[in-house]
């Protein structure tokens, strides 16, 4: 499945470890992670040598070819939230996930979209079963 994993790149990067543990996660089971750049420790300085312009045309292309999104939406971030609303227009299924500890929007923790679920973790091993949980539905 081809999936787009969306994480904060300027919003902050205190969650990579989880983004890389996701993407990892992913791949391992056999997926392709179109927004691999996101787990990706050096993009901030990848990134730095593009325009917004393209980066904005790579992710929409990105998530245009995507079957569904996983998004971590612990950190708030302008991005992410664009990235989601996006995936709720292309009507792709979305799961976003958060830790317990997060002052999440309330544009996601409220949203009725039957595409979209959030779900709360507290360790690698909740997310995992999360991930494989929400895989599973397709």
């Amino acid at each position: 499945m081809k999936i787009f994993l969306s994480g904060s790149i300027r919003g902050g990067r205190q969650m990579l470890p989880t983004y890389q543990f996701i993407c990892g996660y992913l791949r391992s089971n056999g997926h392709e992670v179109l927004s691999w750049h996101v787990a990706h420790d050096g993009v901030e300085e990848t990134e730095s040598l593009m325009s917004e312009s393209q980066i904005y045309e790579r992710d929409m292309g990105f998530l245009r070819a995507s079957e569904c999104m996983i998004a971590e939406v612990s950190l708030a971030s302008t991005g992410v939230g664009y990235e989601v609303c996006s995936a709720i227009n292309k009507g792709i299924p979305i799961l976003c996930v958060h830790r317990p500890d997060a002052n999440v929007s309330a544009m996601i923790l409220g949203n009725t979209n039957g595409n979209v679920t959030v779900k709360e973790y507290s360790d690698t091993g909740d997310l995992e079963v999360i991930l494989q949980e929400f895989l599973a539905s397709f």
